[in-house]
């Protein structure tokens, strides 16, 4: 048995730069949120996936060897919120190379997804969400399995099976069970309650597991050790992803459902042969530079390395640390908006290269900036027009002792994916399907994210890695659906131009602005003494109990490491190093 709390959302931060002891200890040392020193770090949202990270770590294992071994714990800790049945994006630097380079692991589309599919054929309304999202239409083709497959057979230096066994030993023994993670059942209860196979799991009895209960999960414990044994081609083209597809098509409704549900659950039309035909995909990242500092992120369909380098351009505009700190804000806010507003009209699965790259030029950002008024608030901003066109999430970070690093951030979206269970296999599928627009919201412009056969949704996931002179400098990335973006940008701007350490810049109240007429805020934020600037300047504020979970690793030089995450936000992270002393 595992003592462990649960937090609601996966958030991983490895940094991983010594070795030595696979074996998984039977209770956790106690882990805070920032951890500082040498040989190897791990800082994630749950005390397990930090304890296999550093046993990887101490025996032997490299960067990418530890991110998926505590990756593929935290699809059984945190279980709403990761694990098998989703996708997400890895970005990793390569110490050898001094190269930067992505694998795309975003779920796709069944080659039957029509651009209609989330609009109802008996009204010609647009479903709401949450019968959207409960329903086998919303289960997008995973690619996390893929993902680990692919960055081991490229850069790691363990197999997949030995990668899986830590996860393995976690769900036999179980793990005991924290008021986080039985609040997470109660909130889905209703959802969860409608299928035979989610109620026998997460809802024995009728009602989630108790706290201080000891919880298992047998089903996935054999789930792993069978792509173990066969591989992952037993989850795309064998027996598990039958079982998948069984689930899409016929959701396993409950005779004796646990609570009410308003919506029918609707099935929806993946194949197996979609399985079949899933393949992740390597295109080079987004690059920008920000005060001689490379950034690089992911691209398409991810938003986030696109977003995040557009607002960074705007900002290089101007001189943030000498300005008043309320005025920073603002500054910060408006290139907020204005990304967004490119964004939201440029960027998805289809967007080309070349229209990617122009979002991204500094000549873009100073014609975006020109729109900045120093003193009001402008938001919303009408898109831009690049030269030549007219047109709550999961992270990891993790560094080896030879100096690559993993950031990666994966989910299977709503906390609780769709609420299917897969028969006998113990994951929850994803509902990241819901990601696509559900109708056109551009007006008379093509809009870049509606669904199609094979398409991969728009994400805001944002990984991050910042080099200084071709080596790592810093790595973060968030949980949090579109605030990934804001977060992940205000905490670069917070270390980088407000002076502030990495926690501190983590730990700081944020607000999200994302091109909307109002900017959801933390209630810290609302209590710093510059609100009554930033309102007297027209920025309206709705206040929001909390934004992102962020984790990040700094390089502090000469082997000494920095892992930070959340102090209070999704109940805290948990860091740790190898060792404290050099």
């Amino acid at each position: 048995m595992v003592v462990r709390r649960t937090l609601p959302v996966l958030v991983i931060a490895v940094t991983l730069l010594a070795g030595s002891g696979t074996a998984v200890a039977k209770a956790p040392p106690a882990f805070g949120p920032v951890a500082t020193g040498f040989g190897g770090a791990v800082a994630t949202v749950d005390p397990d996936a930090t304890r296999v990270g550093l046993a990887v770590l101490r025996d032997g294992g490299n960067a990418v060897d530890a991110a998926v071994a505590a990756a593929a714990t935290l699809g059984v800790t945190e279980p709403f919120s990761s694990g098998i049945g989703g996708g997400g994006f890895f970005v990793f630097y390569d110490a050898r190379t001094r190269t930067v380079h992505t694998i795309d692991g975003r779920e796709t589309a069944p080659a039957t997804m029509r651009p209609d599919a989330f609009v109802n054929p008996a009204t010609g309304m647009p479903y709401n969400f949450q019968e959207a999202r409960v329903s086998g239409i919303s289960v997008g083709v995973p690619g996390t399995l893929a993902t680990w497959q692919s960055a081991l057979d490229r850069w790691g230096t363990r197999s997949l099976r030995r990668s899986l066994q830590p996860a393995i030993d976690v769900a036999h023994r179980g793990f005991v069970v924290d008021a986080t993670f039985a609040g997470q059942v109660a909130s889905n209860r209703d959802a969860f309650g409608q299928f035979s196979s989610t109620s026998a799991l997460y809802l024995p009895g009728g009602a989630p597991p108790p706290v201080g209960s000891v919880f298992r999960n047998p089903d996935l414990a054999r789930t792993y050790e069978q792509i173990a044994r066969e591989g992952i081609g037993t989850f795309y083209r064998g027996p598990i992803g039958a079982d998948l597809v069984r689930t899409v098509r016929q959701p396993p409704r409950s005779p004796t459902p646990v609570g009410t549900w308003a919506f029918p659950i609707r099935p929806g039309t993946m194949q197996r042969s979609d399985l079949a035909a899933y393949r992740t995909r390597f295109p080079a990242p987004t690059h920008v530079t920000y005060h001689g500092l490379d950034v690089y992120g992911m691209p398409t369909p991810s938003s986030g390395g696109s977003t995040v380098g557009e607002a960074l351009n705007i900002l290089d505009t101007v001189d943030l640390a000498r300005l008043p700190y309320a005025q920073a804000l603002h500054y910060y806010l408006e290139a907020s908006a204005l990304a967004f507003a490119d964004r939201n009209r440029y960027v998805g699965d289809d967007t080309p290269r070349s229209l990617l790259d122009a979002l991204l030029t500094p000549e873009f950002a100073k014609q975006r900036a020109a729109l900045i008024d120093p003193d009001h608030a402008r938001e919303p901003f009408p898109p831009g027009v690049p030269d030549g066109h007219e047109q709550h999430t999961t992270n990891l970070t993790v560094a080896d002792r030879w100096g690559n690093v993993v950031e990666y951030t994966f989910t299977i979206e709503q906390i609780g994916g769709n609420g299917m269970v897969v028969p006998g296999r113990g994951f929850l599928l994803n509902n990241e399907l819901t990601d696509f627009n559900f109708v056109p919201t551009q007006g008379s412009a093509p809009d870049p994210n509606l669904p199609a056969p094979g398409k991969r949704p728009r994400s805001s996931m944002a990984p991050t890695i910042l080099l200084r002179g071709g080596r790592p400098l810093l790595a973060v990335g968030s949980p949090g659906g579109a605030t990934i973006i804001t977060t992940v940008l205000q905490i670069l701007l917070n270390r980088l131009d407000f002076g502030m350490s990495l926690p501190d810049a983590i730990a700081a109240p944020r607000a999200s602005q994302r091109n909307l007429a109002t900017t959801q805020a933390e209630p810290a934020f609302l209590a710093l003494p510059q609100i009554s600037v930033l309102q007297a300047m027209g920025h309206t504020f709705v206040s929001t109990t909390e934004i992102g979970a962020a984790t990040g690793v700094e390089f502090l030089g000469h082997g000494r490491l920095l892992a930070a995450t959340e102090p209070v936000r999704r109940g805290g992270g948990a860091a740790g190093v190898v060792r404290t002393h050099g």
